[in-house]
C-alpha cells in the first residue's frame, strides 16, 4: 500500500499514532474549508450545535467560540479522534460548554429537536447511506434548524482524473452539486442552498428541517 493510500485510509478511521497525528493535522488542513464553508450560514451566541466527525476538534472549538452562551456537541466514530478532540477542548468541556462523544451518524445519541445547527466537515463522503442518515440528521434538529455539509471535493470532469484516484485509494464516494440537492430533498429539507467554490472544488450544501 503506498503513502497516499495508507493517509487516505486514515481519514476514514483515524487509528494508532499516526491517526493521532493525522486527527491533529486534519485541525490545520480543513481550517479554511471550514471557514469558507461557515460564511454561507449564521451562527447564534446561544446555538446548540453537533459536529459529526469532529476529528482533531478545531471545528468544534471554533463554534464554541462564536455560540458562546450556547453549548456544542462533538462525534466521531473512531476512538482516537474523540479523544484528540477532547484533549483540544479540555477546557470547554470542563465548563459544561463542550462535549465530545463516540458515535456514528447512522444513529445519533441525542433527542429529537435538540440542536438549531449540525455541521459536518470532509465526513460524508464516509457515510453508510446518505439519505438515510440525512433524515437522522433532521430528527435531532430542532424546526428551522440547519444542516450544513462542507466537503473539499465534488464531482466536476476538470478534477475527475485527480478525484477518482483520490476516492478509489481513500475508499469514499463523492457527487455531483445537484445530486446533494436530490439526497437533501429526499431527505425531507427546505430552503436547499449549494454552494461551490469551482477553482478548488469545494462545496457547501445546506438544508433546513421544515
Amino acid at each position: 500500500m503506498e503513502i497516499m493510500e495508507k493517509i487516505l485510509k486514515q481519514a476514514r478511521m483515524p487509528e494508532g499514532r499516526f491517526g493521532a497525528f493525522w486527527a491533529r493535522f486534519m485541525n490545520i488542513g480543513h481550517s479554511r474549508l471550514t471557514r469558507w464553508g461557515l460564511s454561507h450560514i449564521s451562527i447564534n451566541k446561544d446555538d446548540t450545535i453537533l459536529d459529526i466527525g469532529c476529528g482533531g476538534g478545531r471545528t468544534v472549538n471554533t463554534m464554541a467560540k462564536i455560540a458562546a452562551e450556547g453549548k456544542v456537541y462533538g462525534i466521531d466514530y473512531s476512538e482516537v479522534s474523540v479523544a484528540v478532540s477532547t484533549s483540544k477542548n479540555k477546557r470547554l468541556i470542563d465548563a459544561g460548554r463542550v462535549r465530545i462523544l463516540h458515535a456514528s451518524v447512522d444513529s445519533l445519541p441525542f433527542s429529537d429537536d435538540m440542536f438549531n445547527l449540525v455541521i459536518a466537515v470532509e465526513s460524508c463522503h464516509f457515510w453508510p447511506d446518505l439519505v438515510n442518515n440525512l433524515k437522522e440528521i433532521r430528527r435531532v434538529l430542532k424546526p428551522g434548524g440547519s444542516v450544513i455539509i462542507v466537503n473539499a471535493i465534488y464531482r466536476d470532469e476538470r478534477f475527475e482524473k485527480r478525484n477518482s484516484k483520490v476516492a478509489r485509494m481513500g475508499d469514499f464516494t463523492y457527487h455531483l452539486p445537484d445530486e446533494f440537492r436530490g439526497f437533501l430533498k429526499d431527505a425531507g429539507y427546505s430552503s436547499i442552498q449549494i454552494e461551490v467554490l469551482e477553482n478548488k472544488n469545494w462545496i457547501t450544501a445546506i438544508g433546513i428541517n421544515g
